[in-house]
């Protein structure tokens, strides 16, 4: 039997209806509208694409947005001078800066640059540690939007044995604390579950997947989980977005992990609309925090 295809852009367009209500009611209470600064340095054309819909989502939910537009040949020093400015503006409730930069920027010290209280994006040291404590300030976008699908697609996580492939620090690292805390922004039956940590040196790596109840897939590898890897009925979690000939795949073999799990996510329309829409509640979050 094929798996069941768990829909994160009806999902997101959900929780996007949510926050539109939210943030009308707080517009009017608080007399200010939000607004997220985004920065694109460079020309390249997947960050536009990524950035130009962060921003249709923020119009959508209403807030407002400001994009900076940085040449390809900027210096650090004059990033950070723009960040600088951005964290001192009090318009500004949240920065993003896209990634990947242009080689010559250090990505550390330019995301360490972001002020805490403005890093929607959840990649400041001060943000990743509360997190490890179980008192966030705001949560990674991609993980939180992995538990809000888990959870508005009653998948319980509590007592399951959750294997993260990956350990990025925007998706792996941080989705392995987020599932394995007491609670979380859906309660408890979206975290509490045993994570194990796979990554480029795991041994017999296709055991231990086969021993996962919920696979996670975040290498960036087109493919990689292969029907073998994965134990029938499993729920199957694709982040990979990677560019194929026939346009964009994910790291799980669709076609084949669907006929051995319980239930999969499409790359596109699974875990992508859901990144975005957490960078809206985010933002929201930060301008509550600004007052």
């Amino acid at each position: 039997m094929a798996a069941r295809v768990l829909d994160g852009k009806a999902i997101a367009d959900q929780i996007q209806s949510e926050l539109a209500e939210e943030m009308a009611s707080f517009i009017q209470d608080s007399g200010f509208t939000p607004c997220l600064a985004a920065v694109l340095v460079g020309e390249d054309a997947a960050s536009q694409v990524y950035v130009r819909n962060k921003r249709r989502a923020c119009q959508r939910v209403g807030i407002d947005s400001k994009l900076h537009q940085l040449p390809d040949d900027t210096s650090e020093e004059e990033l950070l001078e723009l960040i600088a400015r951005l964290n001192k503006d009090h318009t500004i409730h949240g920065i993003l800066v896209q990634l990947p930069l242009p080689d010559g920027i250090s990505t550390v010290r330019v995301l360490d640059a972001v002020h805490p209280l403005k890093d929607v994006d959840a990649f400041h040291p001060e943000n990743v540690g509360r997190i490890s404590q179980g008192r966030p300030r705001f949560l990674p976008c991609t993980p939180h939007g992995i538990q809000q699908l888990l959870s508005r697609s009653d998948i319980p996580v509590a007592g399951k044995h959750a294997v993260v492939v990956g350990r990025s620090d925007i998706v792996g690292k941080p989705l392995a604390m987020l599932l394995a805390q007491r609670d979380s922004t859906r309660g408890p039956e979206v975290a509490n579950a045993t994570v194990t940590i796979c990554h480029s040196r795991t041994a017999e790596l296709p055991t231990v997947t086969r021993s996962a109840d919920i696979l996670v897939a975040a290498i960036g590898r087109a493919g990689f989980i292969t029907a073998e890897m994965v134990k029938p009925g499993a729920v199957v979690i694709d982040v990979g977005i990677n560019r194929g000939e026939d346009g964009l795949v994910g790291d799980v073999d669709f076609a084949a992990v669907s006929e051995v799990a319980g239930a999969i996510t499409p790359v596109p329309g699974g875990v992508g609309p859901l990144t975005v829409t957490m960078l809206m509640y985010n933002t929201l979050e930060a301008a509550r925090l600004s007052i």
